[in-house]
């Protein structure tokens, strides 16, 4: 592990933890001037003092403490506008509208491109002229746009190409396009370099040239803020006189579910997408998320976890390792029988998807806890297997990136092959996006590009080693600076008798939390572990109890074997420290409150 920082030894840790299961300092979330602020923000609002330490904790001031428990789009929501070419993009869609044109929607095969691509079909489909959607073969095609799809479309009469989640870099496809008398229109997030490819309009809030400040906003979210100048360009032409406009509210969720899975910040607009988004959600599901969510076994109302853990997974489940239009296609389908096949079929995916990857993170965990005792790789993990399935690399990084607290590449090679597809993982503070695209520019990638916490690349199998190095020497400061701290930091105290249902419903009024919004984490202090054992093979399940016959049920996920779950399991009968996040348990019908436990320690007078 990281150690921690050189100045948290002389700070008063949090409950005297000066090292915990997790080899971590605990220290307070806020400072002198901060508890002044969540003082202030409690007295102002009558708010509970745990829930006024949350907003405090997040730099919310009090002024603004009411506005941000109440997040609205009309606050947050931008003039589309400001967006470069998004005027140019509106305007060339609606000729494509107005003039009966033959679209196509190209989108990318993930959970946000699925998203993307079912939000601009319900949108045309609203206005009389559903688009095709072409959603490439992982495998096969790849990710974005190719000259081949873009053939094919052509073939089909498609006279506007619509690509959603991808297209930045498509230099070759787009130029086929443009060969073929085929406007392209891109709507995507990904970084991009200051060339851009030949297309009618690139919205990007992430090009060079744009300053509109949403670079945070997942695809979904720019192509909603297309769709907007879409009606608007309409209503300025009275395309609508005589009929109905789409209801773009009613495809919050999509805006949601893209929003949470593509694990963009959840602050501003993002955050107010997901609040209304899990909203409409709930009161009126659209047929294909309703039938997922029965085959993942949800009966509680989705929130942020269920979104990014269940329901996100599966959809993805298609793309890694099946037919990678399904997901699209369960988005996009008003029939509930259909919805019902559809969602099916990604619930046995993704078991199989869980199979594979596995016994593929088991070979990688290996392979990195090899780099790390050889002196190799300290900076960034760069593994890779002959056989794994490209569709899971960015699951295997991802939990190389969890275990080892810094971030990773996974590289899968046909047996054999010389050249293979990768994903990279970050933690926050480093940008792997453009660490992979220098890489390209030096020529040590073939392909490669996406955003700061994530990328895809395709590498040679003998420049493995090189990559290495060179990620070592590109990131190794901004490594360094994001983990040698490695405090968990704390929103406060509370006990199992105060964790009541009626405490997480106002902390709730804080979130939804996710990346870059984090979860409050609370102190239990010295709590006797009533109960504990290793449960699904992975996780420790334990109760709490505080003493005054008040008991808390707590779960440590992926724990069982690790310095925590190891430490929950041998403590039974005796008191704990822990830390951890609040949350209902919906499970046997009956919602209760449970503890997800993110680290423990020994009180003091036992160490």
């Amino acid at each position: 592990m990281w150690g921690f920082a050189e100045g948290a030894a002389l700070e008063r840790p949090f409950l005297e933890v000066m090292r915990s299961a997790g080899g971590r300092f605990w220290r307070a979330r806020l400072d002198p001037a901060r508890e002044a602020v969540a003082a202030s923000i409690a007295q102002r609002l009558g708010a509970p003092d745990l829930l006024a330490r949350v907003l405090a904790g997040r730099q919310v001031e009090p002024a603004a403490a009411e506005a941000f428990l109440a997040p609205s789009l009309r606050a947050d929501m931008p003039d589309p506008s400001t967006l470069i070419d998004m005027d140019r993009a509106a305007a060339r869609l609606a000729d494509a509208v107005l003039g009966g044109e033959a679209m196509a929607v190209f989108g990318d095969y993930d959970v946000d491109g699925a998203t993307s691509a079912a939000l601009l079909f319900h949108v045309l489909a609203g206005l009389g002229r559903p688009p095709r959607i072409y959603i490439p073969d992982r495998i096969f095609e790849g990710y974005g746009p190719n000259p081949d799809a873009v053939d094919r479309l052509a073939e089909e009469g498609a006279g506007l190409i619509v690509t959603v989640d991808c297209g930045s870099t498509s230099f070759e496809a787009l130029e086929r396009a443009r060969g073929r008398g085929v406007d392209v229109v891109v709507i995507d997030h990904h970084q991009l370099g200051a060339e851009l490819p030949p297309a009618a309009a690139i919205v990007n809030p992430n090009r060079q040239d744009d300053a509109s400040g949403l670079g945070h906003l997942a695809a979904v979210g720019v192509t909603f803020l297309a769709a907007v100048a879409l009606l608007r360009e309409l209503r300025r032409r009275s395309f609508f006189a005589g009929r109905d406009e789409p209801d773009l509210l009613a495809l919050l969720d999509l805006v949601a579910l893209g929003t949470v899975c593509d694990m963009v910040p959840l602050t501003g607009l993002n955050r107010a997408f997901v609040v209304k988004g899990l909203a409409a959600m709930r009161h009126s599901p659209r047929p294909g998320l309703a039938a997922l969510a029965a085959a993942a076994r949800l009966k509680a109302p989705p929130d942020v976890g269920h979104l990014g853990f269940l329901l996100g997974p599966r959809i993805n489940a298609g793309g890694r390792i099946g037919e990678a239009s399904l997901g699209a296609r369960l988005l996009t389908t008003g029939d509930g029988a259909e919805a019902e096949r559809i969602a099916a079929l990604l619930e046995r995916l993704n078991g199989e998807r869980q199979a594979i990857e596995a016994d593929a993170v088991a070979e990688a965990v290996v392979q990195a806890e090899c780099e790390l005792s050889g002196g190799a790789g300290r900076v960034v993990l760069v593994v890779a297997g002959d056989g794994w399935h490209p569709g899971v690399v960015g699951l295997v990084a991802a939990r190389l990136k969890e275990r080892f607290g810094r971030p990773a590449v996974a590289v899968a090679f046909e047996p054999g092959a010389a050249e293979g597809t990768g994903s990279a993982r970050s933690v926050p503070g480093v940008d792997i996006g453009g660490a992979v695209r220098a890489a390209v520019a030096a020529g040590l990638v073939e392909r490669g590009g996406g955003h700061a916490m994530a990328a895809g690349l395709t590498v040679r199998r003998d420049g493995l080693a090189a990559l290495r190095a060179f990620l070592h020497e590109r990131l190794g400061g901004a490594v360094a600076a994001a983990c040698s701290d490695s405090a968990l930091l704390l929103d406060g105290a509370a006990t199992a008798a105060g964790a009541t249902l009626d405490l997480i419903a106002a902390l709730e009024r804080a979130g939804p939390f996710g990346a870059g919004h984090p979860a409050p984490v609370f102190a239990f202090p010295a709590h006797r572990v009533a109960y504990a054992e290793p449960v699904g093979g992975e996780h420790v399940r334990i109760a709490l109890s505080a003493g005054t016959g008040s008991r808390l049920k707590a779960v440590a996920f992926r724990a069982a074997s690790a310095p925590l779950g190891r430490l929950l399991v041998a403590a039974r009968g005796r008191p704990l420290h822990l830390a951890g996040t609040l949350e209902v348990d919906h499970w046997g019908g009956s919602p209760r409150p449970c503890l997800r436990i993110v680290d423990a320690a020994e009180p003091a007078d036992r160490r």
